[in-house]
């Protein structure tokens, strides 16, 4: 009987140590993953609460070619374009984003084909000036018409969901990218300057904060989901509030992510067929493709260097550019792509759009 005791004694010991020795491993192997998939509580700034949010790793990456096509990534902190968003969702929700982290369709994220990850911009919708700040974990889109490819949620919050794609300015926000950039690679991260507070790492469910268009609140179709809006117009009345709705999204999405409306001007689709910095060249590529489409060269100077592009449009929708597009490349303009272009008088600070 003795003997008995004495040898469950030892064995519960045993197992104690090999249980202290796997809770060791455990905790030591959960250290290696956040090596490698940080997991942070980004906190915002000015009093609002903390979010965790995915971090992955720091990406630039080397050029690569798609489809005839180069892509250059660099950390440029004065990027700023119009062109076509598109989005993704479904087909590859749970799937890795190029940067490690897990791609959710319910939150607010994009893919770029250049911009460091994680990074963070401001996308307006051009064609109802919804605008928001969405952080860049992913590459793509590679379809030579689109510049940027939304998340879900977020194509749904721009009001452009149901549509599939829309006319959009890209602007990146240089404080809250360094910050990403920083946290991503372990370091301090630097201070957020008082313009750009919050960091976007999520999607709101109940409540949306907007500014007014002079055609009164933007809502989308589709089964409700009722979110308010609180509308404030351009003049100093008082401000009021009303209701809209959003179509519905399955799965869950965190709160305090602010869409706000702003006044946008007319813009027109059109196919840039390429930007020198040679006039001839640019009036050489006019002329070969002066059968196609009403055709422009346009200046433009780009810190202290005129380019010179060549524009063909402008075009009514989105598939009637990007056929021309096709058009255009099949020529052998490899770089041709769809851009957006404000009215005249909209300042004009980039090689691809106002």
């Amino acid at each position: 009987m003795r003997k008995n005791v004495r040898r469950a004694l030892a064995q519960v010991c045993h197992r104690g140590r090999w249980a202290a020795g796997a809770l060791a491993m455990a905790v030591l192997l959960a250290g290696c993953a956040e090596t490698q998939l940080a997991v942070h509580s980004v906190k915002r700034i000015g009093g609002v609460q903390s979010q965790p949010a995915q971090v992955g790793n720091y990406k630039i990456g080397n050029p690569y070619e798609i489809s005839g096509q180069w892509y250059y990534p660099a950390a440029d902190y004065e990027y700023k374009e119009t062109g076509i968003a598109s989005w993704y969702g479904p087909k590859f929700h749970g799937k890795q984003t190029a940067n490690g982290e897990i791609f959710d369709q319910y939150e607010v994220s994009a893919a770029h084909r250049t911009l460091p990850l994680p990074s963070v911009v401001r996308v307006t919708n051009l064609e109802n000036g919804r605008s928001l700040k969405v952080r860049i974990n992913d590459r793509g889109p590679f379809a030579h018409s689109r510049i940027i490819d939304m998340s879900r949620r977020a194509a749904q919050l721009l009001g452009f969901e149901k549509k599939g794609t829309a006319k959009v300015l890209v602007e990146v926000i240089e404080d809250e990218s360094r910050q990403m950039a920083a946290i991503a690679q372990g370091k301090a991260a630097p201070e957020v300057t008082q313009a750009e507070q919050q960091t976007v790492s999520a999607a709101p469910r109940d409540t949306v904060e907007t500014v007014r268009l002079d055609d009164g609140p933007i809502t989308d179709s589709g089964e409700p989901t009722k979110s308010t809006i609180r509308l404030t117009p351009p003049s100093n009345n008082a401000p009021i509030s009303q209701s809209a709705e959003l179509t519905p999204l399955d799965g869950t999405a965190e709160d305090n992510v602010a869409v706000r409306v702003e006044p946008v001007s007319p813009s027109s689709i059109f196919v840039q067929a390429g930007a020198f910095s040679v006039y001839d060249n640019a009036l050489n590529l006019r002329n070969r493709l002066y059968d196609m489409a009403p055709t422009k060269i346009e200046p433009v100077d780009v810190k202290g260097t005129t380019f010179y592009r060549v524009r063909l449009g402008p075009l009514n929708t989105v598939p009637e550019a990007d056929i021309l597009l096709e058009r255009v490349i099949a020529t052998g303009q490899n770089g041709a792509k769809v851009v957006v272009e404000c009215a005249d008088g909209a300042p004009q600070s980039s090689v691809s759009g106002c």
